[in-house]
């Protein structure tokens, strides 16, 4: 364990948003340094799908990094509130789970968190055994040190009251079990995502209620999925799973958009900041490589060894053999006009498809020009810059060298 609390700060900011409050902090991890009494750093998990991707793991490698500074890890697996529902940043609450379809989650969910976490300093519990038999005028005790308003002002609560879109009592509850979860487990610190923010405050407020120290806050970014934009998520099919085979994780991250992957490697590797620096600057290292490392670097993590044969495969198959020797010609002499060519018409002809599909694929970075993604589907492009350039659609490649017969 680092001997002086700074040290230990600095170490934890890495990919931290918020800290309520870094005096706080500080002043734990002073008396943690002199008892040598590690801190109770709290995650809760909520066990209502059975994979996880690289976006959950953003917040369970804040989880390892405590664990590395000598702390004592504390998953909590939320079975209880997963019979519930948790409506957290939904606009409708989240479907109620069988105890059959709770367990069966929550073992999956650790034997993949088994990847990231040190066993040897990890406390899991589940929830279950404390909240099950909490008498009903515990709860009605606990629920009085809250009020509607302070809950109605989390952010999607707010948007569902002004829709109309109904909010139930259970959904309040959900709030104060995971309140109430930090006190159980006498939380020093609790973890969570930027969406979890007002729930870890609830944590604060109540436990300081009941008499107990107060806990720290941490919360850390949400990842936007491989395509950008949006956070990475399976039911937009923009993720990276961590039990995915070596090869398609590596092809998933080699499709990332270049401005991402400062973003990647600050949360998901440990690459040194400075060497981050320099593989993201495209002055000093090409794009490519850069995601190559990237790859490379997250492959290792999920499966030892693997690298190599996944960057062989992927070279082989995206690199060496990418392009087609007959490729057809596309003519876009019919789309010029007089400030340029409309790309998103461009592939809406190609594709059949509408131009709202087209501008999709090429904002989500599904098109490149001459071997480089195009994102921006306003600014028209020159006849001069499309001509007689590779035009590739699609995660399937779809090949197409432009001309224009234009007179």
């Amino acid at each position: 364990m680092a001997r002086d609390p700074r040290e230990q700060l600095s170490a934890l900011s890495r990919g931290t948003v918020a800290v309520n409050t870094p005096a706080e902090l500080e002043k734990k991890l002073q008396k943690s340094i002199q008892t040598s009494t590690p801190l109770r750093i709290k995650l809760g998990v909520d066990p209502s799908a059975p994979d996880i991707h690289l976006g959950h793991t953003v917040v369970l490698r804040k989880l390892r990094q405590f664990q590395d500074l000598g702390h004592h890890a504390v998953l909590i697996i939320g079975d209880f509130p997963a019979l519930v529902g948790d409506p957290t940043g939904r606009k409708k609450t989240r479907p109620q789970l069988s105890p059959q379809e709770v367990e069966a989650n929550a073992k999956t969910y650790l034997d993949q968190v088994g990847k990231i976490l040190a066993p040897e300093r990890l406390e899991v519990v589940r929830n279950s055994s404390w909240l099950k038999p909490l008498p009903f005028y515990e709860l009605i005790r606990l629920a009085a040190k809250m009020t509607v308003s302070q809950f109605l002002e989390r952010d999607d609560f707010t948007k569902r009251h002004k829709e109309g879109t109904p909010i139930f009592l259970h959904e309040f509850l959900y709030l104060v079990m995971q309140a109430y979860d930090s006190v159980m487990v006498r939380a020093d610190v609790e973890l969570g995502g930027t969406d979890q923010t007002f729930n870890l405050m609830v944590g604060r407020d109540l436990m300081r209620d009941l008499g107990q120290e107060a806990q720290v806050a941490m919360t850390c970014p949400i990842l936007p999925g491989i395509h950008g934009g949006e956070k990475m998520s399976k039911s937009l099919n923009n993720y990276v799973g961590v039990t995915e085979a070596p090869f398609e994780m590596y092809s998933k991250i080699m499709s990332i958009p270049d401005d991402l992957m400062k973003t990647y490697y600050t949360l998901l590797t440990s690459v040194p900041e400075d060497a981050i620096d320099t593989m993201c600057d495209p002055k000093k290292t090409h794009p490519k490589a850069g995601k190559e490392r990237l790859a490379r670097t997250i492959v290792s993590d999920y499966h030892p060894g693997a690298a190599d044969a996944a960057a062989d495969e992927w070279r082989k198959k995206f690199s060496e053999k990418a392009v087609p020797q007959d490729v057809p010609e596309f003519n876009i002499h019919p789309y010029e006009e007089k400030l340029g060519v409309r790309l998103v018409k461009v592939v809406a002809a190609i594709l059949n498809c509408s131009g709202s599909d087209a501008r999709r694929l090429i904002e989500q970075g599904g098109v490149e020009v001459g071997g480089k993604k195009v994102l921006d589907t306003k600014k028209p492009l020159s006849t001069e810059a499309l001509v007689d350039q590779l035009l590739k659609i699609g995660k399937k490649n779809k090949f197409f060298r432009i001309i224009s017969s234009k007179s």
